[in-house]
């Protein structure tokens, strides 16, 4: 079920010199009515009011990115009411126990395919297509990003319809409203070493990306390869390829490819002294993720002399 209002198309912000800078090539529905999908604005789930100044970003977002709410436990309640409980729920959490300001993603996304605001005025902002509300939902990169939480746990099970259409909805709403490439349509594990949004989700952000492309109107090009995310158990030449970077950093690991305990003290040490954010993601409440190396911590232990683009894309192949 998607819930679109049917009083307001909007004419996609796509336009050809924005589609160029951003590396996307229009096809023929290029500039086709983008339907407004119905958000629920703060005000309607009881929203405590912000503790802090809610800050504007001068500058349109750089990425969309996608995150799953392993709390609340998820269950088969696909009612309005459930997605406004979500919403205080998640809202309690980044404010009572992370210490924010407000809720940290700009929107949230419940099973039952309802889409409200979490942090204040992000609707307002978006609207606008211009600025955007900064969150606390992506560590280091809260300036250019906006994020949106999906109501569950996708580690092993899939999202159920009426959530995915809702999120395609919503994905395609943002870009059109910022002109923002399908490729730039992110998961948070390609920003922190965490396991958000989970897997199977992570594993579907390709299939985002085409069908958000398909709204749009236009093709979508491959994304980059990302940084893999390595977790304690893992074996294989990865791991192994991380241990030997992490020995040229001067941690006395192994190198046989089984990422045991010496190597996730290895990577948790590093990320201490480098100051990296933990915890910005609920997941982290499920497993434990410390020690995990991804996507901010390759780039510590990789030698220097080759571009990001370039490792990436070779651990990728690895």
């Amino acid at each position: 079920m998607v819930h679109v209002d049917r009083r307001t198309l909007l004419k996609a912000g796509v336009t050809a010199t924005a589609a160029g800078a951003l590396g996307m090539t229009t096809t023929g529905t290029a500039g086709a009515a983008v339907p407004v999908p119905a958000i629920h604005p703060a005000s309607d789930w009881g929203a405590r009011p912000a503790t802090g100044t809610i800050v504007v970003e001068n500058h349109k977002p750089t990425y969309i990115v996608v995150h799953h709410a392993v709390d609340p436990p998820m269950n088969n309640d696909f009612s309005l009411a459930r997605a406004y409980y979500v919403s205080r729920f998640i809202q309690n959490l980044h404010m009572d126990k992370n210490g924010w300001i407000d809720s940290g993603q700009q929107f949230t996304n419940s099973r039952g395919g309802y889409l409200t605001e979490g942090r204040h005025r992000s609707l307002e902002i978006l609207r606008g297509g211009t600025r955007h509300v900064q969150g606390a939902n992506v560590g280091n990169h809260n300036s250019e990003v906006i994020g949106i939480e999906n109501e569950g746990l996708y580690s092993t099970v899939d999202v159920p319809p009426a959530q995915w259409n809702s999120l395609v909805s919503l994905v395609a709403y943002i870009a059109s409203q910022y002109g923002i490439a399908p490729e730039f349509i992110k998961g948070h594990r390609d920003f922190n070493s965490t396991e958000c949004p989970g897997q199977v989700l992570y594993n579907r952000l390709p299939e985002l990306r085409t069908a958000v492309g398909r709204v749009l109107g236009v093709a979508v090009t491959r994304a980059e390869a990302g940084w893999p995310l390595l977790k304690p158990g893992d074996t294989g030449k990865k791991v192994q390829l991380a241990q030997q970077f992490l020995r040229k950093s001067g941690f006395g690991v192994p190198a046989d490819g089984v990422f045991g305990k010496s190597t996730k003290d290895a990577v948790a040490a590093l990320a201490v002294q480098a100051g990296l954010p933990r915890d910005t993601c609920t997941a982290a409440k499920v497993s434990d993720e410390t020690g995990f190396l991804g996507a901010d911590v390759w780039p510590l232990i990789v030698p220097a002399g080759r571009s990001t683009a370039a490792w990436r894309a070779d651990l990728a192949r690895a």
